[in-house]
Parts: structure tokens; sequence; C-alpha cells
């Protein structure tokens, strides 16, 4: 592909168009100043307001979400597979249906894979503005989240309405449901009753990577981290591997499916037949199929880099076998 064809793929963190109504975050103190951005994919947003950068499908979706200090995101639930690492800042996260049955901080370069059916919500908790970088199961996304009863009732308080289409729609901006369209249900108790309530025990060992514990693990080779044999085992529709120095190869190898590469430390000098780029930490670049590529630091220093890659394994709910 030439180096036009490619530079199409590859989106830069400073070009990033946000969208502030991409979710319901209820519009309170708090959430309101949340920006979602939806970088391959059209993700879970239920506004018509997103900007796609890439529409090409992955079979999965790369997001993000950028926050200043005490901005919060609203309780909510996903069907397939929601997959953060901290590009920036000071997180914490928080699930259970009222947002207090356990949280975990995490900084930079770390990894959560946020496990289906439970309600979740983050926050940024450091002192400048931050950004997270999403990896979300299925080009569908699940169809969308499932939203906390309360956080329903506290959008409808700040003028913002979910139909049961998916569809987001503000009344301040003179927007009604369309005929036909009645607003998302509450969840009833026997329906929240089914909603999985981890103790932080399971959330942390289970689905919590810590960039440092990473980096040592990358000198004995590529970091598996999200995978059937991964350090975090599971079977999303998608496999993540951690590149640093130590690890990376200048070979040229390709894909049977697309992949995503996402640096998180330095910058990285991406090569394939027909040109080449350099990515630095917040750019994410789409590899097409069968396309042969390698991914080296093209500085001195720390480098570190998330490769997300398709597989043939169907989005849906947390695979619970390993």
């Amino acid at each position: 592909m030439t180096p036009a064809d490619m530079e199409a793929r590859i989106v830069r963190y400073g070009d990033l168009q946000p969208c502030k109504t991409a979710f319901i975050d209820a519009h309170t103190p708090g959430s309101n100043q949340k920006e979602n951005f939806t970088i391959i994919g059209g993700g879970v947003s239920e506004s018509p307001d997103q900007h796609v950068h890439i529409t090409t499908p992955h079979g999965f979706n790369i997001g993000a979400a950028g926050q200043p200090p005490k901005c919060r995101n609203s309780l909510h639930n996903h069907r397939t597979a929601e997959v953060f690492f901290i590009l920036s800042g000071r997180w914490r996260f928080f699930w259970g249906e009222k947002g207090d049955a356990g949280e975990v901080i995490l900084e930079k370069g770390d990894i959560f894979n946020i496990p289906t059916n439970i309600f979740r919500g983050f926050e940024n908790i450091g002192t400048d503005y931050g950004m997270i970088m999403a990896i979300l199961g299925g080009d569908d996304a699940g169809g969308g989240v499932i939203w906390a009863p309360h956080v329903i009732e506290d959008a409808k308080d700040h003028g913002l309405i979910l139909g049961a289409n998916g569809k987001l729609y503000d009344s301040k901006k003179g927007e009604t449901l369309p005929d036909g369209v009645d607003p998302m249900p509450l969840l009833t108790q026997d329906e929240l009753a089914k909603i999985d309530c981890p103790t932080a025990a399971q959330v942390l060992g289970g689905y919590v990577r810590r960039y440092l514990d990473m980096v040592a693990l990358s000198g004995e080779g590529p970091v598996k981290v999200i995978g059937e044999n991964g350090i975090i085992r599971d079977k999303p529709g998608f496999e993540i591997d951690f590149l640093t120095r130590a690890n990376a190869s200048t070979e040229m190898h390709s894909h049977d499916k697309p992949s995503v590469l996402m640096p998180v430390a330095g910058h990285w000098r991406i090569e394939w037949e027909g040109g080449s780029a350099t990515l630095a930490p917040g750019d994410t670049m789409s590899v097409p199929e069968n396309l042969r590529h390698s991914a080296v630091p093209s500085m001195s220093g720390e480098a570190a880099l998330y490769h997300v890659i398709a597989t043939d394994d169907p989005a849906g709910q947390t695979w619970r076998n390993g």
C-alpha cells in the first residue's frame, strides 16, 4: 500500500474529534465535561453527533475517553468486551449497581479487561486532563450498553432521554422521541439480580495487569496480554500483545485479519511493503490483513505499544473456561 493509503488508516492523537453527547453520562456535574472519541467503528455511542474516524470493519472497535479531573463516567453494563488502557492521568474504576462493590486505581500503561455483565464506571482522579484508550468487542460493540436505573433517572433530570432504540435524545435541543419509540425501560429487580457483582479480588486478580509488570515480562518476548493463553485469559474476538524495546523486531510479519497498533510510550517506526510512518503515544494505526509490516522504537528511551489483532472468536460474554 502507498504511504497515502496507509496515512488514511492512521488517526493522530492531535486530530481526534470528540463528541460530548455520545453517551448518557447523565450530564450531571462531574460528568458533563467528558469527551468521547470513536476511532475505529461506531462503538456503543447513542448519539448521531459522533465522528467515526475509520469506518472499515475490523471485528472490534477502538475508542477513547478524555476527561478533566473529577469528571466521572456513569455506571453502565456492556454485552461484549470493554478493555481500557491508560494513556495519561490517574483513573479510578468502580463497579456495582451503585458503584460501591469495588474499585481499582490505574495509571499510565495499566490495562483493564472489564468483565461483561457488571455495572462499571470510571473517573479521572489525577491533576490534569487524562485519556484512556478502549477496545470494544464486535463490529457493533454488542449493540449498545445497559444503564443502571438511577443513571436513566438522573439523565431525565438533565434533559436527556434514552429511547428503547438505543438512541439518545436531548430535550434541551428540542429533540423528542420519534413516533413509535418508547423510553428505554428501567431494569426490573429480577433483571438486576442477574447482573454480576464480583469482588475486588476476583476483578484485580483476573482482569487487571500493571504496566511495569508487563515491562518486566517483555524481556522474555512479546507479552500476550489478552488471549486464550494470555496473562488475562479471555477470548473476546481479539487478542492484545504488549511490545517494548526489549521484544520489538524488525522482522516483517502479517496477519490474516486486521490489526491495530497503539503506542503508549515512546515513538515507533512502522514499516510495511510500500512505505513507513512514525507513531507517537495516542496515535492509532490500522493495519490491513495480509500486509507485511514491522514495528520498532524510533528513538532512545522508554517505548511500549499495544497490538490488537482480530480473531475468529465471536464477540460476547467474558470467556470463563480458563
